[in-house]
């Protein structure tokens, strides 16, 4: 009886084992050629998003390097801020809890949508 259960067990295991099968794709040939390489990293382009701030500017360094403008946005943005006293007789330095943070220069954030 155990014979037979175990030429049962290692029946089943071969067929399992030899039911499973390797999928290979023969319509799709193989790229080898280094022209075809050289072609698909050409047609593949890089976008980049680049970001200046109160009165920076330097897109013409990524202009120099071959970079093109695809979209160009600008928003306000707050430079610096300043500490100014809540009341009039506030002494800043003694009690912290009167002091104020406001924005003191405000500019401009230039963002650029870049591709190479």
């Amino acid at each position: 009886m155990k014979r037979i259960k175990n030429l049962f067990q290692i029946i089943f295991l071969t067929m399992l084992l030899s039911s499973c099968k390797t999928s290979i794709n023969y319509d799709n040939p193989k790229i080898n050629s280094e022209e075809n390489i050289i072609e698909n990293t050409n047609s593949e382009k890089t976008r980049l998003e680049v970001k200046f701030s109160c009165a920076e500017d330097g897109i013409s360094e990524y202009l120099d390097d071959g970079w093109i403008i695809l979209k160009e946005d600008a928003q306000e943005k707050i430079c610096t801020w300043k500490s100014v006293p809540a009341t009039k007789d506030c002494d800043m330095e003694k009690d912290k809890g009167c002091k104020i943070t406001t924005p003191d220069k405000i500019g401009e954030e230039k963002i650029y949508l870049l591709e190479k």
